[in-house]
């Protein structure tokens, strides 16, 4: 076996070498003029030498397959071969032969040792080689139909690669790279759109939010059991929702001096850690999506919960004194089965000055002047429902009518009158809690205050202990009136059964571990459902070409400005410098649609 020499050419890392000092290490040229020393057992020899400049190295184009057939069922050496294929064996003859050992179809094995590979495994590599070309032939020919915005059946799947990029379960899409866009969910989307494989109609927010969009399913018989109740069918009940809710949860009651309010009875169906409680923790809330709705229970199981939705309803009902100044004085509660008249807001308003809706209002109207003396703060910004029917979007505005206030106030009455309940008892309860809203230096009037005490809340928590609630006034709050809709409102009413009926609740620990399984859920609830109204929106401006409406400045600074289109129920940037002021009214046009960014643009065509 030949010694390694000064000016030998040897392998190093698959890459040729020249030899130009030997002591106690190899110290090595690489082809791109770089210095290593290395052991002597991390080279392989291919010539003595001697060769001055790697660079003289030629690349010569021999008969290999000939040497093969000759050699089949021997071995040899590369000297040998590269006298068979070249007639010569020098560093360029060396170098040349082992290149094409290195293919690694006809000849495997080292300098010293190399053995013809067996005719059925060159066939199966030939094979796999083919597959190989056939396979870059048709990426090449993918990534051509893309750039000219256009692709093929057979690109399905490929295409699917993008998709999982756009629905945000992927992080990176090797066609994006092809084509020197960014790998972002955006990019994909937009390229989706342009090749026409997606269309505008396609909403990928909720997936991309990572929400549960399969509805719950059960094979239970999911019924209520016997149990006593409280017989409260002799009251008058009205569950007030708009004309098309279908999960009814809430009702309205008066009796005498007492305000009763009827909560669909979740946690008689709904047991801690049963199937439906798990997929309900699954879901965390009702996802509501202008294209429909997932519930967070099973359908099967709303119909039998609903209020109003059979001739007789269970309920968890809550029974709430009130005295002079709308303060809470006295308060119990019991499972109740009641007799419910489903009414709409708007059938409510027209009777306001009838009993005894005139009365539930002036006490729900104390109750919300004691809040607003404590501090609750009053938001009232231009709102819209939308829903996509039959290809069209449909944006309603929502008024804010006195029958609405009338229901939320009486809801955060039973929130308010709970958490006290749960203090008393010390029962563990998730409460909901705000922190102090950020100083505002002066207040502005009209939608622009609207909008600027806003911007001032902070963000409300759910927490295992009580902390004052500052957007409501309160000092303590539980949401407990949407159990069939809202996962920690089913818990609160299983703690509140479990009181009842005697049994142990969930120590705050468990309760605590709980809103931790949960809250990025409902993070991603709130996220994918303020995405999608977003994305519906654009999508009904792109089937209204030159929409033009009102828009309000309500922020302005250093001569940037936003403004409300109360139309759409959307805020928007623009740029007026400083000839405009808060609350003033202007024309504006859409003049820019991105689905993809989840963004418009629209210039003012008057001002007011």
């Amino acid at each position: 076996m030949a010694e390694i020499q000064t000016n030998s050419l040897v392998l190093y890392k698959k890459k040729p070498a020249r030899v130009k000092r030997i002591d106690a290490k190899l110290h090595l040229e690489l082809v791109d003029g770089e210095k290593r020393s290395v052991r002597q057992k991390d080279v392989l020899l291919l010539h003595v030498g001697p060769i001055s400049r790697l660079s003289d190295l030629q690349n010569l184009r021999g008969e290999i397959d000939t040497a093969w057939e000759l050699l089949a069922g021997s071995s040899t050496s590369l000297a040998d071969l590269s006298e068979l294929v070249f007639g010569a064996f020098s560093p360029d003859t060396a170098w040349s032969t082992w290149k094409l050992v290195q293919e690694g179809i006809l000849f495997d094995g080292t300098p010293d040792m190399l053995q013809p590979v067996s005719p059925e495994a060159v066939k199966k590599e030939m094979e796999r080689l083919r597959g190989l070309e056939a396979e870059r032939a048709s990426w090449e020919a993918f990534v051509q139909r893309l750039s000219a915005c256009s692709y093929a059946s057979e690109d399905r799947s490929r295409l699917e690669e993008i998709e999982s990029l756009a629905n945000g379960s992927a992080d990176r899409s090797p066609s994006l790279s092809a084509l020197g866009r960014d790998e972002t969910v955006e990019n994909a989307h937009q390229l989706l759109l342009e090749i026409g494989f997606w269309d505008a109609k396609v909403n990928p927010h909720p997936q991309r939010a990572g929400v549960v969009l399969a509805p719950p399913i059960t094979n239970e018989q999911n019924d209520f059991q016997p149990e006593r109740r409280t017989d409260l069918t002799h009251l008058q009940s009205f569950a007030i929702d708009d004309a098309d809710t279908t999960d009814p949860d809430d009702a309205l009651s008066l009796d005498g001096d007492r305000l009763w309010v009827h909560v669909a009875d979740a946690a008689a169906i709904v047991a801690p850690e049963s199937t439906l409680d798990l997929a309900a923790r699954e879901r965390v809330a009702s996802l509501y999506l202008p294209e429909g709705t997932v519930p967070m229970l099973p359908r099967s199981v709303v119909d039998r919960l609903g209020l109003g939705l059979q001739s007789e309803s269970n309920a968890l009902s809550f029974g709430i004194e009130l005295d002079s100044h709308g303060a809470i004085a006295g308060f119990d509660f019991v499972l109740s089965r009641i007799r419910v008249q489903r009414m709409t807001y708007a059938e409510v308003e027209a009777r306001l000055n009838d009993e005894p809706f005139r009365t539930l209002n002036r006490r729900c109207a104390l109750a919300r002047q004691r809040r607003w003396a404590a501090g609750a703060i009053d938001i009232d910004l231009p709102d819209v429902r939308l829903r996509y029917r039959n290809d069209l979007v449909e944006i309603e505005q929502l008024s804010n009518p006195f029958s609405r206030d009338l229901i939320s106030t009486a809801m955060l009455l039973a929130g308010e009158a709970v958490a006290q309940f749960g203090l008393e008892n010390r029962i563990p309860l998730p409460f909901s809690t705000q922190e102090p809203a950020g100083d505002i230096d002066r207040e502005e009037e009209g939608l622009a205050g609207m909008f600027q005490r806003r911007k001032s809340l902070k963000r409300s928590l759910i927490r295992s202990f009580a902390a004052p609630h500052a957007g409501t006034g309160l000092d303590a709050y539980v949401q407990a009136t949407s159990p069939m809709r809202r996962y920690m409102d089913l818990v609160t009413h299983q703690q509140l059964r479990a009181h009842l009926e005697g049994k142990p609740e969930i120590n705050e620990q468990q309760l605590a571990e709980r809103l931790g399984a949960t809250s990025v859920q409902a993070d991603a609830v709130r996220k994918a459902e303020r995405a999608s109204n977003l994305h519906w929106t654009l999508f009904y401006l792109l089937q209204h070409p030159g929409w033009q409406g009102e828009g309000i400045v309500v922020e302005q600074n250093d001569g940037r400005q936003k403004a409300l289109i109360p139309e759409l129920g959307i805020e928007t940037g623009l740029f007026l410098g400083g000839n405009v002021r808060l609350n003033q009214k202007l024309l504006l046009r859409v003049s820019k649609i991105d689905i993809p960014h989840l963004d418009a643009r629209f210039e003012v065509l008057q001002k007011s």
